[in-house]
């Protein structure tokens, strides 16, 4: 078994960074891939371009840090 709380620390510093990233940058840019839905009382936010772009940093990044 791999070593859990290493995984844990791993996870919470990844929950850590998505939290003062949001804290600092709230009125993150809405890229063409984004869809909002705006209907009066209810509103949707779907990150899709966001999500994609996220992915393939935090891939590159955790491939450099194995090798």
């Amino acid at each position: 078994m791999p070593d859990i709380s290493r995984i844990f620390y791993l996870l919470a510093l990844v929950f850590l960074l998505m939290g003062l990233v949001s804290n600092i940058l709230p009125n993150w840019p809405k890229l063409p891939g984004d869809m909002y839905f705006d209907k009066g009382g209810f509103k949707i936010y779907i990150p899709f371009t966001s999500a994609i772009i996220i992915s393939v940093i935090l891939t590159l990044v955790l491939n450099f840090l194995r090798k």
